[in-house]
C-alpha cells in the first residue's frame, strides 16, 4: 500500500471531521430536520466505496441528510488500520446513538486487538456499546495487556472452558492468556488444562500444566500425540505421577480421533490390567474423554448409548456447557430420565432455567421423578404453557391444554405512527429500503433501530414501526420486531400470511398441510422472495437451482432459473420437493422438516435403529445444531399458522412419533 496514500487520506478525513463538527452543531437533531435529498447518493456512493474511490464528493453531496454518516465511515473504514483512536473517537461522538458509529468503532477494536496495539483498543473501549464476542473479547485483552485484570476476567465464562474451535481468533488469544491473570484460580485452569487435552490443543496444556506444578514438554506431547498407541502399550511400566496421567489422557484422546470404539476397548483394558495407576480424577477424565468424542461422531457413525454410560461414569468432575448438553442430549436419546436429570443438574443456574432445559427437567421428573417432583414437573410445564412456542406448545400437551385461539392484537395509535416518523434510526432504515440499498444496510438500521426503542421501553413505537414495514412488505423485519420484544403479540405481524392463494392451492395439490408449508417459509426466507442463501437456494422456500430443475422436469415444465425467485412458481417448486420428502420419510412432518434442511438421507440416518422414539425426543437429538433448531422453529410456526387456518391439531399430533428406519 503507498504510505504517501494513506497519510494524504487521514488528513483528508480529519478536514472533513471538522467541516462536520461544525454541521453536525448546526443542526443537532437531524431526526427532524435532514436533507432527505442527500439521501438519493446513497447507492452511488456504496458502489464507489467498494472499489476504494474517494468519498469526499459524496460527503459533500448529504451533508445534513440522515444517512450523511455513510461517505465518512466508509472513507474511514477504507484504512481502517492506519486511524489514530481519536478519529475514531471524533465519528463516533459526532454520531453518538448511530449504528454506524457503533459499528466503525467495534471494528477499530477487533482490527487493533488483531495487531497487537492494545492501547488503541484501551482508548476506544468505553465507546462501544453492543460488543459481539469477538469484540468483546478485544476489549478484554486491551484491558488485560493494560494491566486490568478484572476488566479481562468478566469474560472468562464465555471463553476459559468453550473449547470449540469456532470461537473468534481474539476470543482463543484471550482465553490462553488468561492462564497469567491473577484471578484465575488454579482449580480453573485445572479444568481448561482437561479440556484442552480432548481437543490436542499442545500450546496450551504446557503452560497450564506448568503453573499448576506439572512438568511436560512439547516434544513428549507431540511423540504421544503422533503415537498413543505405544505409549498406551507401556502403561504397565510406567509410575502413577501426576505426568504420566495427564499424558495417557493425551494418549487416549488422540486415539478417539481415529476409533473411539477402539478408545474404549483400551480403557477398559488398561483399568483391568493396571487399575494402580489411575486415581479416580483421571478415571473420570477418561470417561469423559470417551463421552465428548462419541458425541462428536453421532453425525457419522449414528447414536449409541454408550456415550450416557461414560458420561455417568464422569460425574464428580465438573462440566461445561458443551458437556452437559451432550450427557443431556444422548439421556433424551436413550430416555435415560435419572441420566438427564443429573446433566441437568450440571448446568449452571441461568442454564437451567432455559426453557428447553425446563421442559426436559419437567419430563424426566414426569418418568423418573418421586411425588414432589412430578408435582414441580407440572409447574414448569404450567409456567412454560403460557407461551405459544415451541416449549410452550409442547408443554399445553403435556398438560393437555387445547391451543386453538391466538392472544388479541394490540394496535398502534396515531401517537405511535408520529414518533416513529421522528425516529431517525427507523427512517434510515425504511429510506434504505425505499430505495433498495443492499439490505444489509437497511436490516442493520432497523435492527439497531428496535434494540434503541427497546431500550427506551417504546415497544408501541416497535409495533407501529413493524406494522409500517408488514404494509410494505417487508416481512422478515415485522417479524424480527415482535420476536426481539417478545411482549408484542400481534399474530398478524408474528405470522403474516402472504401468497395465502398459491400455498393453500399448491398444498392441496401435493397432498401436504398448507399451514406446514406456511411453517416452512417463515423459517427459510420470511417471506423475502428475493432471498438467496449462501449456497445459491433462492426464494420463499429457498429451493436449490438443481432441485428447481428436477421437479420442473416432473411437473413436464420448461425450466428457467430466472422464475427461481418468483413467487408463485417458488412456492409451486418448493410444494412440490416438499410432498416428495413427505412421502420419503413415512409421512411424518417433523421427520420430513429435518430431511428438507439437512436432505432426507440425514434425516433417515437419525430415526431409531428399532422400535420407536417420541418425535420431540427425535428433534432434540438431530446432531446437526443448526437442523435441530430449524426443526424446532418449523413445527412453532406450523403449529400456529395451523390455529390461524382453523386446523385443529396440537403441535404433538403433528409431529408425532418416529418409527425405526
Amino acid at each position: 500500500m503507498n504510505m504517501s496514500k494513506k497519510v494524504s487520506l487521514s488528513i483528508l478525513s480529519l478536514s472533513v471531521l471538522a467541516t462536520f463538527t461544525q454541521s453536525a452543531c448546526a443542526n443537532p437533531n437531524p431526526a427532524n430536520n435532514w436533507n432527505a435529498k442527500g439521501d438519493m447518493y446513497f447507492n452511488d456512493a456504496e458502489r464507489a466505496s467498494r472499489s476504494g474511490g474517494y468519498m469526499y464528493q459524496y460527503q459533500q453531496q448529504m451533508a445534513g441528510s440522515n444517512l450523511e454518516m455513510y461517505p465518512e465511515y466508509w472513507q474511514l473504514n477504507q484504512y481502517l488500520s492506519s486511524q489514530q483512536p481519536n478519529t475514531i473517537i471524533n465519528f463516533v461522538n459526532r454520531y453518538q446513538g448511530s449504528v454506524m458509529a457503533e459499528k466503525l468503532v467495534a471494528d477499530y477494536a477487533e482490527e487493533k486487538a488483531r495487531q497487537g496495539d492494545y492501547a488503541s483498543v484501551r482508548a476506544v473501549a468505553n465507546y462501544i456499546t453492543n460488543a459481539d464476542a469477538s469484540e468483546a473479547c478485544a476489549i478484554a485483552l486491551g484491558f488485560s495487556q493494560g494491566g486490568d485484570s478484572m476488566r479481562a476476567f468478566v469474560e472468562k465464562n464465555k471463553v476459559w472452558l468453550d473449547t470449540t474451535k469456532k470461537q473468534p481468533e481474539l476470543c482463543l488469544r484471550l482465553a490462553s492468556e488468561m492462564n497469567n491473570n491473577v484471578m484465575i484460580s488454579n482449580d480453573d485452569r485445572s479444568q481448561r488444562l482437561y479440556r484442552m487435552i480432548r481437543i490436542g490443543n499442545n500450546s496450551e496444556i504446557v503452560p497450564l500444566a506448568s503453573r499448576l506444578g506439572v512438568a511436560l514438554d512439547y516434544m513428549q506431547l507431540a511423540n504421544v500425540g503422533n503415537n498413543p498407541n505405544a505409549f498406551l502399550a507401556n502403561i504397565g511400566s510406567l509410575s502413577p505421577t501426576p505426568a504420566n496421567r495427564l499424558l495417557y489422557l493425551v494418549a487416549l484422546a488422540r486415539m478417539t480421533d481415529k476409533s473411539v470404539n477402539e478408545a474404549g476397548m483400551q480403557l477398559q483394558y488398561d483399568l483391568q490390567r493396571s487399575p494402580q495407576f489411575f486415581d479416580e480424577r483421571t478415571k473420570r477424565h477418561a470417561y469423559r474423554t470417551l463421552g465428548v468424542a462419541r458425541m462428536n461422531v453421532n453425525t457419522d457413525i449414528g447414536f449409541n448409548v454408550e456415550a450416557v454410560d461414560w458420561f455417568k461414569n464422569s460425574l464428580g468432575e465438573p462440566f461445561n456447557f458443551e458437556e452437559a448438553e451432550d450427557y443431556a442430549q444422548a439421556s433424551i436419546r436413550f430416555s435415560r430420565w435419572a441420566d438427564l436429570a443429573n446433566a441437568i443438574g450440571a448446568m449452571d443456574y441461568k442454564t437451567q432455567q432455559e426453557p428447553i432445559w425446563q421442559y426436559w427437567l419437567a419430563k424426566a421428573y414426569n418418568h423418573a421423578g418421586n411425588a414432589q417432583q412430578k408435582q414441580q414437573a407440572r409447574q414448569m410445564f404450567t409456567n412454560l404453557s403460557q407461551k405459544n412456542d415451541y416449549y410452550g406448545l409442547l408443554s399445553k400437551d403435556q398438560l393437555g391444554q387445547r391451543f386453538n385461539q391466538m392472544p388479541t392484537a394490540k394496535q398502534p395509535t396515531n401517537s405511535d405512527y408520529n414518533r416513529l416518523a421522528q425516529d431517525p434510526h427507523f427512517s434510515r432504515a425504511f429510506s434504505l429500503y425505499n430505495m433498495s440499498a443492499d439490505r444489509a444496510y437497511a436490516n442493520r438500521e432497523w435492527n439497531w433501530a428496535v434494540r434503541k426503542a427497546s431500550e427506551r421501553g417504546d415497544n408501541a413505537m416497535i409495533l407501529a414501526g413493524a406494522q409500517r414495514a408488514n404494509d410494505m412488505g417487508w416481512h422478515d423485519r415485522a417479524i424480527f420486531a415482535i420476536e426481539t420484544t417478545r411482549s408484542l403479540p400481534n399474530v398478524a405481524l408474528a405470522y403474516p400470511m402472504p401468497y395465502q392463494s398459491a400455498i393453500v392451492s399448491y398444498s392441496q395439490r401435493f397432498g401436504i398441510d398448507p399451514a406446514w408449508v406456511y411453517g416452512i417459509i417463515r423459517q427459510e426466507s420470511r417471506f423475502q422472495a428475493s432471498a438467496k442463501s449462501g449456497v445459491g437456494a433462492g426464494g420463499l422456500m429457498q429451493v436449490m437451482p438443481n432441485t428447481a430443475k428436477e421437479v420442473a422436469r416432473k411437473l413436464g415444465e420448461p425450466y428457467n432459473a430466472s422464475n427461481i425467485t418468483h413467487g408463485d412458481t417458488n412456492i409451486r417448486y418448493g410444494t412440490f420437493y416438499l410432498s416428495d420428502i413427505f412421502g420419503q420419510l413415512s409421512s411424518n412432518p417433523a421427520l420430513a422438516t429435518a430431511g428438507y434442511n439437512a436432505g432426507a438421507s440425514k434425516a433417515r440416518r437419525w430415526q431409531p435403529d428399532f422400535g420407536s422414539l417420541p418425535a420431540d425426543q427425535y428433534v432434540e437429538s438431530i446432531p446437526y445444531p443448526e437442523t435441530r433448531g430449524y426443526v424446532k422453529a418449523v413445527m412453532e410456526n406450523t403449529a400456529n399458522y395451523g390455529v390461524l387456518l382453523g386446523e385443529q391439531q396440537s403441535i404433538s399430533q403433528r409431529m408425532g412419533t418416529i418409527y425405526s428406519k
